[in-house]
């Protein structure tokens, strides 16, 4: 964080100082709420959770370093007392970002938010230092624990916004306003908390009605949901996809071998081509709404399409691609899943997998309320489409529903298995797996389906990550 006392960061968000000797020592290391990353100088956030209260590690913490603990009641050591410790950090935040002279560009949409935010960053650190929202670290605690470890050399804020109802993107941009404000899609995960796909665009257009006059809004020019959202701000607006329309656009778009997309990248400054380390096609739109942002921020064609095309994965389970020694390939995708990204992995998977056999490890996409079985069905029928040779549904009645839908759009048999949890798939996979097959593991984080591609990689020894 830039460097501030314990007088102004209490000024700041509106609590009393308690044991503190010398109010005008500084804060110079991060703001963490986990005990074991706190380093000399930092602030620790003292929350209190479901299991662990952060106040109880307030002695700890001090002692490890820490200047002073940002809590909720006073705790024997420095600290700042506030009424509400998650209002206090937003407070922080935004005092923080008014300061820093960085361009803070925000990004949401259902599918592809961590991914596309990974490539606008690895884009942009090549321009200028840039700080982004690790993993999916887009909540209301998250977003301002990011935005804080932002330091004065900062030039470049990338966070990541996710949303469960409407006002929760208005919040976060409250707190972070942005200057590049960014909409991937509108889809169909947390539908069934939304209610309808046209809630869903009502909460992620809320991003771009924040923005300032000389701001931008970038948007899906191939999603008219997102398209539509133009008429919810006064920035400029950029548009970005495949369509003619858009101003940043693929051209001659395909798969290579290897299941990675190549396209001719094309932005009103130039074109030039891209060949991508990531595996799948859906990675050519996250691509383009990384070099749209990066477009506007003044980097040329050739320099966005050499970053893009050497950008790898820098958030965990998210088409991470790894080969065993005897040739099995694992795509671990289980960080999370909805029809939208479940139906991009099959794809992709089916790229990777051309002439090998074929599996699709799959288990229960959370938050879709009344569309649940459809949903489920379609991507057990797509499974079937794309001639995945095993598909092993995983867990209870979304499961089942899974394996209906490949059983009744192919007939299959013992091409379709439906098991119970992630040690029975793990033991299934152990017996029948052979060398050159390729395994895809997705389903929501709730399932925890990464176990079964830990498990398949531990089971070889050392691994070879592509």
């Amino acid at each position: 964080m830039i460097a501030l006392s314990l007088a102004e960061i209490a000024s700041v968000v509106g609590g009393q100082t308690h044991d503190i000797p010398d109010p005008s020592v500084q804060v110079t290391g991060s703001v963490v709420r986990d005990s074991r990353e706190v380093e000399p100088g930092s602030l620790f956030v003292a929350f209190v959770g479901e299991r662990v209260d952060g106040h109880d590690f307030a002695e700890q913490v001090v002692a490890s370093g820490a200047v002073a603990v940002l809590a909720s009641r006073p705790v024997g050591v420095p600290a700042i007392v506030v009424d509400d410790v998650q209002t206090a950090i937003g407070a922080l935040a935004r005092h923080v970002v008014r300061r820093l002279g960085a361009t803070l560009v925000a990004l949401t949409g259902s599918a592809g938010k961590t991914s596309t935010k990974d490539l606008i960053a690895q884009v942009l650190q090549r321009k200028a230092p840039t700080v982004w929202t690790p993993g999916s670290f887009n909540n209301e605690i998250g977003l301002p624990l990011t935005a804080l470890s932002a330091t004065d050399e900062t030039r470049f804020l990338v966070l990541e916004m996710g949303a469960r109802g409407i006002g929760h993107i208005r919040y976060l941009t409250d707190l972070t306003p942005p200057k590049i404000g960014l909409v991937l899609n509108v889809g169909t995960a947390h539908i069934g908390e939304f209610g309808g796909r046209e809630q869903i665009a009502q909460a992620k257009g809320e991003i771009v009605e924040g923005l300032p006059e000389d701001g931008t809004a970038v948007l899906n020019a191939d999603d008219p949901l997102v398209r539509a959202m133009a008429s919810r701000t006064k920035a400029k607006v950029i548009l970005f996809g495949e369509s003619d329309e858009a101003d940043v656009r693929a051209e001659n778009v395909r798969l290579t071998d290897t299941g990675q997309p190549s396209f001719r990248l094309r932005t009103p400054s130039g074109a030039s081509d891209v060949t991508m380390r990531l595996y799948g096609e859906h990675h050519v739109s996250n691509a383009l709404a990384a070099a749209a942002v990066a477009h506007e921020l003044g980097m040329s064609a050739e320099e966005i399409a050499t970053a893009l095309s050497e950008a790898g994965s820098l958030s965990r389970w998210r088409m991470e691609v790894t080969e065993r020694p005897d040739g099995v390939t694992v795509v671990n995708d289980a960080y999370n899943a909805n029809p939208e990204s479940m139906r991009a992995a099959l794809r992709a998977l089916a790229a990777m997998g051309r002439g090998r056999r074929t599996w699709a490890v799959l288990g229960k996409m959370a938050e879709l309320g009344d569309e649940a079985l459809a949903e489920h069905d379609a991507v057990g029928r797509l499974a079937v489409r794309l001639n995945v040779s095993k598909l092993v549904a995983v867990g209870g009645r979304e499961a089942s529903w899974l394996q209906l839908g490949a059983y009744n759009e192919g007939s299959w048999g013992e091409e379709s298995v439906h098991v119970s949890d992630a040690q029975a798939a793990i033991d299934l996979l152990r017996s029948q797996l052979r060398p050159g097959d390729v395994v895809l593991v997705k389903a929501s984080r709730s399932v925890g389906l990464e176990s079964v591609a830990t498990a398949l990689l531990g089971a070889e020894g050392e691994v070879a990550a592509r």
